[in-house]
C-alpha cells in the first residue's frame, strides 16, 4: 500500500519566538491605529530578563514601547518571576530608527507610475523583491491541511485550559505536533502520533500532567474517529519542562514561518509576516495568494491549489503568477490563471485596499497561525471570489 505520513507542529503564545511575533505585531497595530500609512519593519528578540525591539519605522504616531511590550507579555501570561520571565521587571531595549529613504523611494511611487505607465490610486511599489506562496485544500472546512489544523487546535486548547485555570499548574510555553496518515488516494484516514509539550510548575507529577492533558486537551480536540489503538501520544517526553519561555530559549521574530502558514504542506517564499506593514509583500501578497488558492478550492475548481506570486522592489505589478493544482483541477491551470488575473488586482496597493490592511488587525494573528483563521473574519479567508470564478469558468 502507498500510504504516507505527514507531520505539522504549532506553538503556544508563550513560546519565545511567538512572544517576539506578538510584540512586533503589537507595535505595528499601535502605529496603524494612529497613522494608517505607517511604514513598519519591527523585529523583536527576547532572552533571559530582556526584550530588544529593533527595526525601521516611519510614522506620524507615537510609540510607547515600554507599555506595549509589558502589556503584551502580561497578556501572554509572563507576569511573575517564578515563570522565569516577568513583564514588570524585564529590561526593554529600543533600537528603532526610520525607514531607509532608498526603500521609501520605490514604495512611495511605483516604477510604472514614474514611467507614466500607470495612472490610478494604486501606484505604490512593492516594499521588497521576493516570492510568496498561498495554499488551500479540501481536507478541512477552512480549506487548510489537516495536520496543521489539528496542531493549532491543540495549541489553542492548551492555552485555553491554562488561561481559564482548568489546569492551574500550566505555564505559558508549549508546543504541539500531529502526524496524520494518508491513504493511497491521499485522503487523511487517522492520526498516527500526537506530541504535546507544556511548561509546568515544578511540584506537579508527570503522571498527572499526562492524564490531565489527554482528558482536557487531546480528547476534546482529536476525536475517537481519527484515533485508534495504535495512535501514539507523547506528553512532555523529556519528563520535565519547568524552565521555559525566554529563560529556556532565546526568541526572535519570524522564526515560526511554517507554523504561521501551512505546517510545511506547501512551499514558502521565506519571508516572515509579523512586524511588517502591508506595503511589504511578504505579508500582503501572501494573504492574497491564500485568498486565491482558497477561492479556487471553494469554487470546486481543484481539490488542492498552490499559488506563487513574485515581485520586484519598487514595481507594482507582480513579475510572475503561478497556479498549481497538482493534477486535481477540473479546469486547466491556464484558465484559472486567466480568471484570477482578470478579477484580482495583485498590485500591493490594490491588495491593501481589497483587504483593508491598514488597520490594527495583526496582533491576534501572531499566534496560532495567520491562515485559516475564520474565527477572526480575516478578509483573505472569505470565499466571495468563488462565485465569480464558478461563473467565469462555467463550473
Amino acid at each position: 500500500m502507498n500510504i504516507r505520513f505527514f507531520t505539522s507542529e504549532s506553538v503556544t503564545e508563550g513560546h519565545p519566538d511567538k512572544i517576539c511575533d506578538q510584540i512586533s505585531d503589537a507595535v505595528l497595530d499601535s502605529l496603524l491605529a494612529q497613522d494608517p500609512l505607517s511604514r513598519v519593519a519591527c523585529e523583536t528578540c527576547v532572552t533571559t530578563g530582556m526584550v530588544l525591539v529593533m527595526g525601521e519605522i516611519t510614522s506620524k504616531g507615537t510609540l510607547d514601547l515600554q507599555h506595549i511590550v509589558r502589556k503584551t507579555l502580561r497578556e501572554i501570561g509572563y507576569d511573575r518571576a517564578k515563570y522565569g520571565f516577568d513583564c514588570d521587571t524585564c529590561a526593554v531595549l529600543n533600537s528603532i530608527h526610520t525607514q531607509s529613504p532608498d526603500i521609501a523611494l520605490g514604495v512611495d511611487r511605483a516604477l510604472e507610475a514614474k514611467n507614466c505607465e500607470m495612472h490610478d490610486a494604486f501606484d505604490i511599489g512593492a516594499g521588497d523583491q521576493g516570492m510568496v506562496f498561498g495554499y488551500a485544500c479540501d481536507e478541512t472546512p477552512e480549506c487548510m491541511p489537516l495536520p496543521i489544523s489539528m496542531a493549532h487546535a491543540l495549541a489553542k486548547r492548551l492555552a485555553q485550559v491554562r488561561k481559564e485555570n482548568i489546569l492551574t499548574y500550566l505555564r505559558p510555553d508549549g508546543k504541539t505536533q500531529v502526524t496524520v496518515e494518508f491513504d493511497e488516494q491521499n485522503h487523511p484516514v487517522r492520526v498516527d502520533t500526537i506530541v504535546v509539550s507544556t511548561q509546568h510548575d515544578p511540584d506537579v507529577t508527570l503522571e498527572q500532567i499526562r492524564a490531565d492533558l489527554v482528558r482536557t486537551v487531546i480528547d476534546p480536540v482529536i476525536g475517537e474517529n481519527m484515533r485508534d489503538e495504535n495512535t501514539k501520544i507523547f506528553i512532555n517526553p523529556t519528563g520535565r519542562f519547568v524552565v521555559g519561555g525566554p529563560q529556556g530559549d532565546s526568541g526572535l521574530t519570524g522564526r515560526k514561518i511554517i507554523v504561521d502558514t501551512y505546517g510545511g504542506y506547501a512551499r514558502h517564499g521565506g519571508g516572515a509576516f509579523s512586524g511588517k506593514d502591508p506595503t511589504k509583500v511578504d505579508r500582503s501578497a501572501a494573504y492574497a495568494a491564500r485568498y486565491i488558492a482558497k477561492n479556487i478550492v471553494a469554487a470546486g475548481a481543484a481539490k488542492k491549489c498552490e499559488v506563487q506570486i513574485a515581485y520586484a522592489i519598487g514595481v507594482a505589478h507582480p513579475v510572475s503568477v503561478l497556479i498549481d493544482t497538482f493534477g486535481t483541477g477540473t479546469v486547466s491551470e491556464a484558465a484559472l490563471s486567466a480568471a484570477v488575473r482578470k478579477h484580482v488586482d495583485l498590485r500591493p496597493a490594490a491588495i491593501i485596499d481589497r483587504f483593508a490592511l491598514r488597520r490594527p488587525i495583526y496582533r491576534p494573528l501572531a499566534a496560532f497561525g495567520q491562515m485559516g483563521r475564520e474565527e477572526l473574519d480575516t478578509p483573505w479567508e472569505r470565499i466571495d471570489l468563488s462565485k465569480v470564478l464558478r461563473e467565469e469558468l462555467q463550473l
